[in-house]
């Protein structure tokens, strides 16, 4: 399960870029470009998850779930924190970001909004990884390969929606009644509309989990005594997190 769930997690990117290629060259380049400043937020996301995983699966191993649920609810605080910061700077140096890449003018104007909706809600990312790594070390690893077959499958048909809107069906010549074409919701968003359709996917995925998190259907349950705020908890969290995250992002 948890090799399936790295593998779908790459699949993100290969459906956008798939997507978006008939848009342009252009448009393949903000996707690229995007993806390798998102490559820094894997990285912090993947040390961050390492730390969660750790924590849990120490108090799990115990026979301590409420210790694993109260190390879960820091792990998210942990996450919110970093994720904050992110996407402030993220949506304020979208366009800087790109221009420092070498994108060219043409595609700073057609990409910023693109980056900003990315790097902005890189939350979904962050979330992804460390609610998935709070199920791996409850040992449900099982659950985390469901929550991201759940966003993938949502991004397929999302993005390609956004992307295109109603010339969808003309463009990969999907046979559909006219009533269908005519009342089609999604808008043509051109290549933000990718970043819409990832994002959402992703969002969804960790809606699930978090309801998953909350519910009594797993190794792990979190109530609310259990996100009472403890400065040694985080601080061990951090601890542990923290040489992964430079480990992870000086890799990138």
């Amino acid at each position: 399960p948890m090799i399936l769930e790295m593998l779908m997690e790459s699949i993100f990117a290969i459906v956008d870029i798939y997507f978006v290629a008939r848009l342009g060259a252009d448009a393949v380049a903000v996707v690229g470009l995007t993806e390798s400043m998102l490559a820094i937020v894997f990285a912090m996301s993947i040390g961050l998850s390492i730390g969660a995983t750790a924590t849990v699966a120490r108090r799990t191993g115990e026979g301590d779930l409420d210790g694993a649920a109260r190390s879960a609810a820091h792990a998210i605080y942990l996450g919110i924190i970093v994720s904050a910061v992110l996407s402030v700077v993220g949506i304020i140096f979208a366009p800087h970001f790109l221009n420092a890449l070498g994108a060219e003018p043409e595609v700073v104007e057609q990409g910023t909004a693109f980056t900003r909706i990315m790097l902005g809600g890189n939350g979904v990312i962050v979330f992804l990884f460390l609610l998935n790594a709070i199920f791996r070390g409850a040992g449900d690893a099982a659950v985390a390969m469901r929550v991201l077959i759940l966003a993938n499958l949502l991004n397929i048909f999302l993005a390609p929606s956004f992307i295109y809107g109603k010339e969808l069906f003309s463009v990969f010549n999907i046979p559909a009644p006219q009533w269908l074409i005519d009342n089609w919701i999604f808008p043509q968003l051109g290549v933000t509309g990718a970043a819409v359709g990832t994002t959402i996917g992703r969002g969804a995925g960790v809606l699930f989990a978090i309801w998953y998190l909350r519910h009594n259907s797993g190794r792990i349950t979190i109530r609310r005594e259990h996100w009472k705020w403890n400065r040694e908890i985080l601080s061990n969290l951090t601890k542990i997190a923290a040489p992964a995250v430079l480990q992870f992002t000086i890799g990138t």
